[in-house]
């Protein structure tokens, strides 16, 4: 059976890219998978070879042809140097989005391929942060992402530019919405959909985790952002409203200047603050699970100061007065 003409263009750059001197088409025809499993004439390799050629250097492969230094044939090769990928770089930003990508996503068709891309870059001595310090994980995760299959249609919605119908999942039970949708936003650990919802007339922010079968409907191009809209934003005074409603008020954190990294990314606010005389920002986040915001909190250690509320403040310092008494205790045993 023939081999394909992908997997022989690939042997092809393999074997000339490992070749320390031009390669013959003789030596190609021998031993490359693809031209040496082949009964056809002379000729007819001839022609072959040079349509892969071809097709190699139209694909911006370095292909170089000339005679090695004590003469013989014409052959071929490919300096590794000029074709081989520089060493990865990315910024902190990137990395993190590297990170997200791989926490987002858990089905099995592509959590291999995040995981191994994270372990790729860790390799090349990328850092990129745990899952947790972006948020996930905990309070995050699959409960907060939602159903991945409805996160793939929201997100083809938004790039067709369509609006979506879906079932929306609430304390007063459920119901049935059209949205224009205009981003998908992480905002706290939680994934939420933002857009113009046309059952109410106005700009409505869901929660992905409380969003269920979602489904494409409209014209494409349809739906449009209006200019300078700020998702994150809209997300942001969204969530606070609704815990305003729910009488929760939300934890102001005093946070040490470039510390406490995984608190600052679960602040809905950043503002510059100092404590005590020392630089830092003042975090404002909501409560949604006061156990696992404590836990944060005691991980940062001196870095974040809780200031408020004072329900909060108390939790951190009892704690704190019980793991001191636990490794008191240990140490006279």
């Amino acid at each position: 059976m023939a081999t394909p003409k992908t997997e022989r263009l690939l042997n092809l750059v393999i074997c000339l890219m490992s070749a320390r001197q031009f390669v013959t088409a003789e030596f190609l025809r021998a031993n490359v998978v693809g031209y040496k499993d082949s009964e056809q004439s002379q000729d007819s390799f001839k022609r072959m070879l040079e349509r892969d050629k071809n097709d190699l250097r139209e694909l911006g492969i370095p292909l170089e042809t000339g005679r090695n230094p004590l003469g013989g044939e014409e052959g071929y090769r490919i300096k590794p140097e000029h074709y081989a990928l520089p060493d990865i770089s990315l910024e902190s930003d990137e990395a993190a989005a590297i990170t997200a990508a791989a926490a987002l996503w858990h089905d099995p068709e592509v959590a291999a391929e995040t995981q191994s891309a994270i372990l790729k870059l860790r390799a090349a001595g990328i850092d990129v942060g745990a899952p947790e310090e972006l948020g996930f994980g905990g309070g995050g995760g699959a409960r907060a992402v939602g159903d991945e299959r409805e996160v793939r249609a929201l997100l083809a919605a938004i790039d067709d530019a369509r609006a979506v119908t879906f079932t929306h999942r609430s304390g007063g039970g459920k119901s049935t919405r059209t949205l224009e949708p205009w981003g998908v936003v992480s905002h706290a650990g939680r994934w939420y959909v933002v857009g113009h919802d046309r059952d109410r007339d106005d700009v409505r922010t869901f929660r992905l985790s409380r969003v269920t079968a979602v489904a494409a409907t409209g014209d494409v191009g349809a739906v449009s952002v209006p200019p300078g809209t700020d998702l994150p934003g809209l997300v942001a005074a969204a969530v606070q409203r609704a815990g305003r409603e729910r009488g929760t008020a939300p934890a102001r954190i005093w946070l040490a200047d470039d510390r406490a990294h995984g608190l600052r990314r679960l602040a809905g606010e950043l503002t510059d603050h100092e404590l005590d005389g020392e630089a830092g920002q003042l975090a404002v986040i909501d409560i949604r699970s006061r156990s696992a915001l404590v836990r944060a909190i005691l991980a940062a250690g001196p870095d974040a100061v809780v200031l408020e509320p004072a329900e909060l403040r108390t939790a951190v310092i009892e704690e704190l007065d019980r793991l001191s008494t636990a490794l008191t205790e240990g140490a006279r045993r």
